[in-house]
C-alpha cells in the first residue's frame, strides 16, 4: 500500500476546497497515509477567457498539472470534470468521481432579486458564452458583461454596484458556504448546465492498481455514468469548455435520461434534443443525443461558430 500520496490542484479558492475534500474522504478509508497537495498554475489561470476558442481542446486548464502527473511530481490530481479536455493525455485516465453535486446554475443579485424581477438593461456579470447565450433567450434586454475573479470577488462585485447580478455554477458556490448568497437557482431543463458541472473528477496515472484500489473506495456509480455520457455528448460535438452547449442528465430506473442543446453565437438560434438508454451504455447515449443535435440543425450551427472564429 502506497504511503505517501501527493495531491496536484489549481490554486483557486474552489480548487483548494477541493483538493481538500478529497484529501479528507481518503483519510477517512486510510488513516495511516500521508497526503499533501501541491499548488499549481495551469495555462487557463494566466489567460484572459474572454479569448478561448469554444473548440479549444488542449487541456487549458488542466495541462501543467497532468504534465506533473506524467513526470510523477504527483500522484493525484483533483480537477472541476467541467474543465477536463474530452481527450486526456497518454498514460492518464479518470479514476473516479465524488458524489456529484447540484449541477444547476444559479443567480446571486442585489436584494435577492430573481430573474424575471431584474429591471430592463440590467448589467449581469458571466464569462461563459453558454450562461450569456441562455440568459438572452430568457430576456434579450439584459446587458450581459464579462466577470473575473473567484467567487467571493465577483459577489463583491455586485455589492460595490458594479453589477446587478452575476450567474456561477451552484456547486461550487455551495462548496464554499456561500449558499445563502444565491437568489435563484435555474431549472436544469430550461437553463442547461455544462456538462460535467457538479462533478469532481480525480485523474492518475495507468498502471498503478495501488493507488487506483484506493481512489476506487471514493468512485460514485451514478455520478461516473454522468460523467461518461456528458463527456462523450462534448466530445461528438468537437467542442471544448467554452462551447456553448449544455447538457443534463439523470438516472432512474435503470435508465440514463438526458436533455441537451446547442446555442448560436450570433443569432437568437438554438437547437435542443432528448433521448434515453439504459445505465450500461452511458457513453453511446451522449453519442446519439449529440448526433440528434446535430441532425436537426446543430452541424450547421457548429460551422458558423467556426467561421466566425477565423
Amino acid at each position: 500500500m502506497k504511503q505517501h500520496i501527493k495531491i496536484g490542484t489549481r490554486g483557486s479558492q474552489l480548487a483548494l476546497y477541493q483538493a481538500e475534500f478529497v484529501k479528507d474522504l481518503i483519510l477517512k478509508q486510510f488513516p495511516m497515509l500521508d497526503i499533501s497537495t501541491v499548488v499549481i498554475k495551469t495555462s487557463g489561470d494566466m489567460i484572459r477567457r474572454g479569448s478561448f476558442d469554444p473548440f479549444q481542446t488542449k487541456r487549458i486548464f488542466t495541462r501543467e498539472i497532468e504534465d506533473a502527473l506524467l513526470q510523477n511530481e504527483v500522484d493525484l490530481a483533483v480537477h472541476s470534470a467541467k474543465d477536463m479536455a474530452v481527450d486526456l493525455p497518454e498514460g492518464l485516465e479518470i479514476s473516479s468521481v465524488t458524489e456529484r453535486e447540484d449541477a444547476r446554475d444559479c443567480l446571486i443579485s442585489k436584494e435577492k432579486a430573481q430573474i424575471s424581477e431584474l429591471p430592463l438593461g440590467a448589467r449581469i456579470g458571466t464569462s461563459s458564452i453558454r450562461r450569456k447565450l441562455q440568459l438572452l433567450r430568457w430576456n434579450s434586454e439584459l446587458n450581459i458583461e464579462d466577470v473575473r475573479g473567484n467567487v467571493d470577488t465577483r459577489i463583491r462585485k455586485i455589492e460595490e454596484g458594479l453589477y446587478d447580478a452575476i450567474v456561477l455554477a451552484h456547486a461550487g458556490v455551495k462548496r464554499l458556504g456561500l449558499g445563502h448568497t444565491v437568489s435563484e437557482i435555474f431549472p436544469a431543463e430550461t437553463f442547461y448546465p455544462s456538462p460535467c458541472q457538479g462533478i469532481i473528477a480525480l485523474e492518475s496515472r495507468k498502471g498503478d492498481p495501488e493507488l487506483k484500489e484506493i481512489l476506487q473506495t471514493l468512485n460514485h456509480r451514478e455520478s461516473f455514468i454522468q460523467l461518461e455520457c456528458e463527456r462523450a455528448f462534448l466530445k461528438r460535438l468537437e467542442g471544448g469548455c467554452q462551447l456553448p452547449c449544455g447538457i443534463t442528465t439523470r438516472i432512474q430506473d435503470g435508465k440514463i435520461k438526458l436533455a441537451g442543446a446547442l446555442f448560436a453565437i450570433e443569432e437568437r438560434a438554438w437547437v435542443e434534443g432528448i433521448w434515453e438508454a439504459s445505465v450500461d451504455h452511458p457513453k453511446e447515449a451522449g453519442i446519439q443525443l449529440a448526433e440528434i443535435i446535430l441532425n436537426q440543425g446543430g452541424a450547421e450551427i457548429l460551422q458558423k461558430i467556426r467561421e466566425a472564429k477565423k
